[in-house]
């Protein structure tokens, strides 16, 4: 029987329901000095990405200091050009669950991102459709892992920690949601949700 308990489910996008191919895709433009660990740390907590992704700067300043940051050898915009396509949209399957889940669940996201992605996003996903609500950093101001992310969703969304669900690709951020009291899991696309999801007897 599934946990009576759970009466939202709370989405990471990139890596779980989105193609974020920003990990792989920086390992190949530094030429291989970066491991696909080290790209996927540099994400969560490099000082520009960071920036970019609570509205603090724009998307030039943003290109020129991931340009100098990385000691990449291309211009900024031609970096920006790559940062704009590493965003592929819904993974397979992804538009299917949101569906199946969203007449029994509050669907929402809480999702470190940047306005280019997010528009591109909305745009090309419908994603304003497919949620309950969104909770994008660049708009609430606060990032994951820090806990000031989650507190503000407790804050917004009306429920209790325990009942709500959390899946995200990053074992960062799954741990201060866990230290929450939300039940989070570390997952890393549709499979792997699902996987849980089953696991939980959420049936899909």
């Amino acid at each position: 029987m599934s946990d009576p308990r759970i009466k939202v489910i709370l989405f990471d996008l990139g890596g779980v329901l989105v193609d974020w191919a920003g990990t792989r895709e920086l390992v190949t433009l530094s030429g291989g000095t970066l491991s696909n660990e080290q790209s996927r740390r540099f994400w969560l907590f490099s000082e520009w990405m960071r920036k970019f992704e609570i509205g603090g700067c724009t998307p030039e300043q943003f290109a020129e200091g991931m340009v100098s940051e990385l000691g990449l050898s291309l211009s900024p915009e031609d970096f920006l050009r790559h940062f704009i396509s590493w965003d592929r949209g819904f993974l397979p399957g992804a538009t299917n669950l949101l569906e199946v889940l969203m007449p029994r669940y509050y669907l929402a996201c809480l999702s470190n991102t940047n306005v280019l992605h997010w528009t591109k996003l909305c745009k090309e996903q419908n994603l304003l459709q497919r949620f309950h609500r969104l909770y994008i950093s660049f708009e609430t101001g606060f990032l994951k892992p820090s806990s000031e992310a989650f507190q503000y969703v407790i804050k917004d969304i009306g429920h209790k920690p325990h009942s709500i669900l959390f899946f995200d690709d990053n074992q960062e951020c799954v741990d201060t949601a866990n230290s929450l009291g939300f039940q989070a899991f570390q997952v890393s696309g549709i499979e792997e949700t699902c996987t849980v999801l089953n696991k939980l007897e959420i049936f899909i």
